[in-house]
């Protein structure tokens, strides 16, 4: 299949690679069928393009590689609508920002992760509990530092 993006210009794609989200993304609930493409092979990031929006790419990462200390616990009815069953390999991604002016700046959405059944191709974004997770955990260790500095002190 042949999709149109505006970042990457017309890409094929395998149908089979396309991970539906049956209420779309938080802020895009028209938007339902994405697709998976990597960064760079040496990269942690990939892009989540959107099949049916050529303008709608997300940034993604792995929450664990960022944060090895990330421990989200997700409800069961959290989870319906993914059909998750014995043996099927879940995985997750937390959106990053990157500010257009200040790319150090970076940051992922730990507050909000998307949790995939690889096995079924079925997505959702979910909210986790605001007081233990960051809507916006910058990404750069001397930044997230100086900002645990300043709030230890502030």
């Amino acid at each position: 299949m042949i999709i149109k993006t505006t970042r990457f210009g017309e890409i094929e794609i395998d149908e089979n690679k396309i991970i539906f989200f049956p209420r779309g993304i938080l802020g895009f609930p028209d938007q339902r069928r994405f697709v998976l493409l990597p960064h760079r092979e040496d990269s942690p990031f990939c892009w989540l393009q959107a099949v049916d929006d050529p303008d709608l790419t997300f940034v993604v990462v792995n929450p664990f590689v960022i944060n090895p200390d990330y421990k989200p616990e997700f409800k069961d009815e959290v989870l319906g609508g993914l059909e998750i069953e014995e043996g099927d390999v879940i995985d997750l991604l937390s959106i990053v920002t990157v500010p257009r002016e200040n790319p150090q700046a970076m940051t992922a959405n730990l507050l909000g992760p998307i949790v995939i059944n690889v096995s079924k191709r079925l997505a959702k974004q979910v909210v986790l509990d605001p007081h233990k997770y960051p809507l916006k955990y910058p990404l750069l260790s001397g930044k997230r530092d100086r900002d645990e500095g300043s709030e230890a002190v502030g």
